[in-house]
């Protein structure tokens, strides 16, 4: 479900086997602004790198509020971006926040999830909370970025495409300034001013890294492939399929992960397996491992090469907040650069527009105060927001991920509840992070509490 940076660095092509979209349709090329290219210097309240869920959400939320804000994405859109493509009701509430119309074409509802483990299956419908919906959604990244990114514009964002930042501008203290890029066909060097930058440049951080933003090796690390598959078989299901018996395609062991079909609405799904990555020995081949998996699913599915739509890609997932510090020297950190993709289950975009949002809200306080100690205590928030948001969860998390899912998966746990809806349904919602609080229910009080009884991580960490 994460969003998720292709180690192929695929997302610096366009998809061959995507269709051309009509002007005034999503995919069709932004409209340039007057005086506005990526190509001259430009000052700024705040730069944002990278108009993928987590940089577009800030951008968009910086603008409402009335910040002037530089949106800066080296790719043009429409473009291609490896993710399962897949939205949990809590990603949905994102874009109702942000008012993203989810009516139109090219948006598919799903139900809820199905979870496969051996000859058994379990129907597990989205949970009808108060503060949430009870849908999700699937939409592919090749124009849901976009639509991100538009709206940002609408809302007042100054949108750059081709411009790769290549490293952070910093004063003679070591604080950021802004930033230094390339721009256009030409990579014509330009530099844009700002006292705040956002990093939403994903997994690999570039400008956390220039600036020693260390990621914690001890945390946990997904890897993933995913491919388009041609199935009206399977394209209409109202429901997202996981698989949990992923045996190793050469010892037969159990892979710690997933395999994935995501139906699109489109005739086609989006097909993918994320696994864990051990600390100690070597990593499965996941191509292979995805290969021998999809030889199960009955042929009339169309998941073989003949039915593929387009490569197979792959991607790296920084999970549980692994990257730090989120906040200093005037850089924070956002979605995939500060690792904030979920530990639980691999999802990711939710978790990138709520940072977006937390970010924004850091920097719009803290901009309404003079430069100093004032407006660093509020931008140190930022990161005590997302402990807030996820820090016990997260920290419940890595510690499964690290010392019970890398070594055996989700297959012996569901084999042994798969026929109990009750401990089903609690482990669906304990996941995907769908919970009311106050608690509604049994489920809702049980997984609160766990949460609530588990540490808090150290400030800083």
């Amino acid at each position: 479900m994460g969003d998720v940076d292709d180690l192929n660095d695929a997302n610096d092509t366009k998809d061959p086997n995507q269709p051309a979209r009509k002007a005034g349709q999503a995919g069709s090329p932004l409209p340039e602004r007057p005086g506005d290219e990526g190509g001259t210097p430009q000052d700024a309240q705040v730069v944002v790198v990278g108009a993928g869920p987590a940089g577009s959400s800030a951008a968009f939320h910086l603008a409402r509020a009335g910040v002037d804000v530089l949106l800066l994405e080296k790719d043009e859109f429409p473009r291609e971006k490896v993710c399962g493509d897949g939205l949990t009701p809590r990603g949905v509430h994102q874009l109702i926040r942000m008012g993203v119309d989810i009516g139109g074409d090219g948006w598919h509802r799903s139900r809820g999830m199905r979870w496969v483990c051996g000859d058994r299956d379990v129907y597990i419908d989205w949970p009808g909370l108060a503060r949430l919906p009870d849908f999700g959604l699937t939409r592919t990244r090749h124009d849901f970025d976009e639509i991100l990114a538009r709206h940002a514009q609408a809302a007042g964002a100054r949108l750059h495409t081709g411009v790769k930042v290549t490293g952070p501008l910093t004063d003679r203290t070591g604080r950021v300034v802004g930033v230094r890029a390339v721009a256009g066909p030409d990579a014509r060097p330009v530099e844009h001013r700002a006292p705040l930058v956002i990093a939403a440049d994903g997994a690999s951080a570039r400008l956390a890294v220039a600036l020693g933003a260390h990621r914690d090796k001890a945390r946990p690390m997904g890897t993933a492939v995913r491919r388009y598959y041609r199935s009206p078989e399977r394209s209409r299901e109202e429901y997202l399929e996981l698989w949990a018996d992923l045996p190793h395609p050469s010892t037969g062991d159990r892979l710690p992960g997933y395999g994935w079909i995501f139906p699109l609405g489109d005739g086609r799904v989006n097909v993918g397996l994320g696994l864990l990555t051990r600390h100690r020995g070597n990593s499965p081949d996941l191509r292979g491992a995805l290969g021998a998996w999809l030889e199960r699913t009955p042929s009339e599915w169309g998941l073989d090469d003949d039915g593929a739509d387009g490569p197979l890609r792959s991607a790296a997932l920084p999970m549980g907040l692994n990257r730090r510090p989120q906040y200093g020297r005037g850089l924070l950190l956002v979605g995939d650069s500060a690792g904030t993709i979920s530990p639980w289950s691999g999802e990711g975009i939710c978790q990138a527009m709520e940072s977006g949002e937390a970010a924004a809200a850091a920097v719009a306080l803290a901009l309404s105060r003079p430069a100093g100690p004032a407006r660093e205590r509020a931008l140190q928030n930022y990161p005590a927001e997302l402990n807030r948001l996820w820090g016990r969860y997260y920290r419940l998390g890595n510690f499964t991920a690290t010392y019970i899912l890398s070594r055996s998966g989700f297959q012996p746990v569901l084999q042994r509840i798969i026929d109990r809806p009750f401990l089903v349904n609690g482990l669906a919602r304990l996941l995907t992070n769908l919970t009311d609080d106050p608690s509604h229910d049994a489920i809702d009080h049980i997984l609160n509490t766990l949460v609530r009884i588990t540490p808090a991580p150290a400030r800083g960490r």
